[in-house]
C-alpha cells in the first residue's frame, strides 16, 4: 500500500484522490469498500473522493457486486468515454505522441523524426504540434474532451513555470516551452522530463505498482534515473533529481554535452555505445554513422545471432552500466530497478543478464538482495504513457476547480 505524504490539506486530498483512482484503474470494476481496504483510507473518505470523480465525469457506476446476503455493494469503474489524455515523448531523435482514453488505453499515435539539425525550440515545437494534430485527427478521438496533455522533454525542467531549464544535447537554456506550445494547443499542458514520466508509468502500470522504493533508468540517447520513494515520485528541491546520467563514472573520461567528463551517459547512452563499437571495430557494418537507431538495432541483431563484436559491445556497455547501478543500489536501497526506454527495449535480456552479473560483483550484498533488476514490461512507449498519466494527475489536482476543454487546435 502506498503511503500518502504529509502536506497541506489540499495536497493530502489531491494525493488521496490520485491513489483512489490508481486503485480503481488496477481493479476496475471495484466497490468503495475494496478501495478503502486497498488504500488504507476510511470508507467515508473514499466515498467522498469517488463522488468527486463521478461528478468530474471520469468514473461511472457499473452495477452491484454479487452478494450472498446484506446490502449489495455498488461498483465503480473508470469511464473510458470520460475524455482523452495526450502523452508526448520528445527525445533527441523523435517526437512520439499518443492519445489515451481516461482509462489510459491507447487510442491513436503519431511519430515524427527529429533530424540532428532540428534542435531549435521553434522546430521542436512545430513537430510536437504536428504530432498532436495528427494523433487527435483520428476517428477514435474526435469530439472528445481533452483532460490534458503531458509533454516530456529531455533535461532539466521547471514544471511549474513550463520552462526547459537546460537540455544539454540541444544546448537549450531557459526555453519557455509551455508558452510556445500554448500558442497552438489550447488545452491544459503539463511539462516534465522523461525520468519523471517513466517512473510514474511504472508506479501506475508497471514494475513499480505496489512497491515503495523504485528507480527507473531511462536508457536512450540521454540517460537518467526516475526516483520514487515511499510510493511517491521524488523530484528534489528544483525538480532536478535523477540526473544520474551526469554523475561521474570515469575520472577525466569522455567529454559530455553537459560540460563535464566521464559522465555515466557518455558510456551507456546510445552515442556512448556507438563509441564502444567504433573503438572495437571502426569498420564494422553494424556501425551507421549519424544514425543511432540503426546502429543500436544492428547491434541487437548481432547479439542475438552470436556476432562476437556485438557481444563485446554489450559486455562493455554492461560493465559501465552495472557499476553505475551498483552505486545506485548502495546509495538508495531500492526494491526495484527498471531498465526502460528504447535502448533497453532493443537490447533486452542479453543486456539485462550481463548487467545483473556486473552488479553482483560491485553492489553491497544486503541491499542487492532486496533489489529486483528488471526490464520494463510496459507495452509501447513508457514515457508517453507516463506523460499522459502526469496529465491525468494534473487533471485530478484541478477536480472541482476548472472544467476540461474540448479539443481545440489552432
Amino acid at each position: 500500500m502506498v503511503q500518502i505524504v504529509r502536506g497541506t490539506s489540499r495536497d493530502i486530498r489531491v494525493a488521496n484522490r490520485s491513489e483512489v483512482l490508481r486503485h480503481i484503474l488496477a481493479e476496475s470494476p471495484v466497490s468503495r469498500q475494496r478501495v478503502a481496504a486497498g488504500t488504507g483510507l476510511s470508507l467515508a473518505t473514499v466515498s467522498n473522493l469517488i463522488g468527486e470523480l463521478l461528478d468530474a465525469g471520469i468514473l461511472v457506476e457499473v452495477g452491484f457486486e454479487d452478494s450472498s446476503g446484506g446490502r449489495p455493494r455498488g461498483l465503480v469503474s473508470v469511464d473510458p468515454a470520460g475524455g482523452v489524455l495526450i502523452g508526448v515523448d520528445v527525445a533527441e531523435t523523435y517526437v512520439h505522441v499518443e492519445v489515451f482514453d481516461a482509462a489510459l488505453t491507447p487510442l491513436a499515435s503519431a511519430e515524427e523524426q527529429l533530424h540532428p539539425e532540428e534542435n531549435r525550440p521553434q522546430q521542436v515545437v512545430a513537430h510536437i504540434v504536428s504530432g498532436v494534430r495528427t494523433a487527435l485527427g483520428s476517428g477514435a478521438t474526435a469530439a472528445r474532451r481533452v483532460l490534458g496533455a503531458g509533454i516530456s522533454v529531455p533535461g532539466q525542467v521547471d514544471r511549474g513555470g513550463g520552462v526547459s531549464v537546460f537540455a544539454p544535447n540541444w544546448n537549450w537554456h531557459d526555453v519557455p516551452l509551455r508558452g510556445l506550445l500554448a500558442e497552438s494547443l489550447t488545452m491544459p499542458l503539463y511539462l516534465d522530463n522523461p525520468l519523471r514520466a517513466a517512473v510514474v508509468a511504472e508506479l501506475w502500470f508497471g514494475a513499480g505498482r505496489g512497491r515503495e522504493d523504485v528507480v527507473v533508468l531511462n536508457l536512450g540517447t540521454g540517460v537518467g534515473a526516475g526516483l520514487a520513494f515511499r510510493g511517491s515520485l521524488y523530484r528534489g528541491a528544483t525538480n532536478s533529481a535523477g540526473e544520474w546520467g551526469h554523475t561521474t563514472l570515469v575520472l577525466d573520461g569522455r567529454p559530455c554535452h553537459c560540460g563535464g567528463r566521464g559522465c555515466v551517459e557518455t558510456y551507456v547512452g546510445a552515442p556512448g555505445i556507438m563509441q564502444h563499437l567504433r573503438e572495437l571495430d571502426p569498420d564494422s557494418p553494424m556501425l551507421h554513422l549519424g544514425d543511432q537507431t540503426a546502429t543500436i538495432d544492428a547491434l541487437a541483431r548481432g547479439v542475438r545471432s552470436g556476432d562476437p563484436v556485438a557481444a563485446k559491445v554489450i559486455g562493455e556497455t554492461a560493465r559501465y552500466l552495472g557499476v553505475a547501478i551498483a552505486n545506485l543500489i548502495n546509495l538508495a536501497n531500492p526494491e526495484a530497478i527498471v531498465l526502460s526506454s528504447w535502448v533497453a527495449a532493443r537490447f533486452g535480456e542479453p543486456l539485462l543478464d550481463e548487467v545483473r552479473a556486473v552488479v553482483a560483483r560491485h553492489a553491497l550484498r544486503h541491499p542487492l538482495a532486496a533489489s529486483d533488476i528488471t526490464l520494463s514490461g510496459i507495452i509501447g512507449d513508457p514515457v508517453s504513457l507516463g506523460a499522459a498519466t502526469l496529465a491525468l494527475e494534473g487533471f485530478l489536482s484541478a477536480v472541482g476547480t476548472a472544467p476540461a476543454v474540448r479539443i481545440a487546435l489552432r
